[in-house]
């Protein structure tokens, strides 16, 4: 088929697709939960484990907290067993069922076994080769599925060319997908204490069918022998089902029920009274506010530890630091002034929600 009957196909869809969006209740009562690979396709290869077994594991314990926490949404997995379901049939269930949002559950793996924490992933444009690897990573599962030339018009999961026709669908659920991603990581971060290395964009073939507000959660690193301890075990997988639970129960506007009491997988012989609980504060440095978003380990963030990014009044805004009270949060300023980031501020957040300055500064002053 010539790429410019594909264009104008694709261009076609997105429109019907927007319409039937702006036509939905913004209510979510519907929700598609994707455990990544199953079957023939393990996924990514642990020294110990298959990604596959840890995505199912995952996506069923997060139905089974919305399930038993909201009884008005309606939970529907795209497998809940062991077995090979193709792309586009995800995309589909989550598009027949006319679902409000879809979660699909991942692993991530890299040669540098070093490398740890979640990100997670909304459609658009790659903006690093390294998001890039990870989409063809990901979407070479095609491979695997008969006829697939056909089923995707000719998409070839590693050709870098297939990947320009993605920046059709880039802004279409954009900002929702973006703010749960968001919610998400700093969950994450938050309730489980992974490395967050943040909100990206990157084509994957299982969003980009999808018709709704859509995200791919890369739980953690198999290929770190840590990490991939944490995820096999199941209280591992309990801190981070319920860390998206939180994070999609926040974005739905449902009243949040207490953590269960547990460690961190960052701090194996405490067991921490975690900053988010309700009515605490966390006390942070912004050291930047941008535009357009940026990786976490940006050039402009070197020598910085632990950046993380939040969305807030239309920008992406950046900050390290995590303190319980004002005074440690100034002596941290003093340092991050003195690396370089001269504008850099105290901002304080109550329950993961960004005060507002007046009672920032309230809560300064005492």
């Amino acid at each position: 088929m010539p790429r410019y009957i594909w264009c104008l196909q694709i261009l076609f869809c997105l429109i019907i697709s927007g319409a039937a969006i702006a036509q939905r209740p913004r209510t979510i009562r519907t929700v598609v939960i994707d455990a990544g690979h199953g079957g023939h396709d393990p996924g990514a290869i642990g020294k110990l484990s298959k990604e596959k077994n840890i995505n199912l594991a995952i996506a069923l314990k997060l139905g089974s907290l919305i399930r038993s926490s909201m009884k008005g949404v309606r939970v529907i997995y795209t497998r809940d067993k062991d077995h090979f379901v193709e792309l586009y049939r995800r995309a589909a269930i989550a598009n027949e069922s006319k679902a409000d949002l879809f979660i699909s559950i991942h692993c991530n793996a890299n040669n540098n076994r070093s490398l740890s924490g979640a990100e997670t992933y909304v459609m658009g444009l790659h903006k690093s080769e390294a998001n890039l690897k990870i989409a063809k990573l990901e979407n070479a599962a095609i491979l695997l599925e008969s006829d697939y030339q056909s089923t995707y018009d000719g998409f070839d999961p590693n050709s870098d060319e297939s990947y320009i026709i993605f920046s059709l669908n880039q802004n279409l659920n954009l900002d929702k997908s973006t703010d749960f991603a968001a919610e998400i990581q700093s969950q994450m971060a938050e309730r489980v204490g992974m490395n967050n290395r943040g909100v990206r964009q990157a084509g994957f073939l299982v969003l980009y069918k999808t018709a709704m507000p859509s995200v791919l959660v890369e739980t953690g690193y198999i290929s770190n022998a840590v990490e991939e301890k944490f995820l096999m075990s199941p209280k591992g997988q309990d801190f981070i089902s319920r860390a998206i639970f939180r994070a999609f129960a926040k974005i739905a506007g449902a009243e949040i029920p207490p953590d269960v009491p547990g460690k961190t997988h960052s701090e194996p012989d405490q067991n921490p009274q975690e900053n988010t609980r309700k009515g605490s504060l966390s006390f942070r440095i912004q050291i930047a506010a941008e535009l357009e978003e940026l990786e976490v380990n940006a050039p402009k963030f070197a020598g910085m530890e632990n950046v993380k990014m939040y969305r807030h009044e239309g920008m992406y805004k950046y900050t390290v630091g995590n303190e319980n009270n004002a005074e440690a949060a100034r002596r941290l300023l003093k340092k991050v002034r003195q690396q370089g980031m001269k504008d850099a501020f105290i901002v304080i957040f109550r329950n993961n929600e960004r005060i507002p300055p007046a009672e920032a500064e309230a809560i300064m002053r005492k």
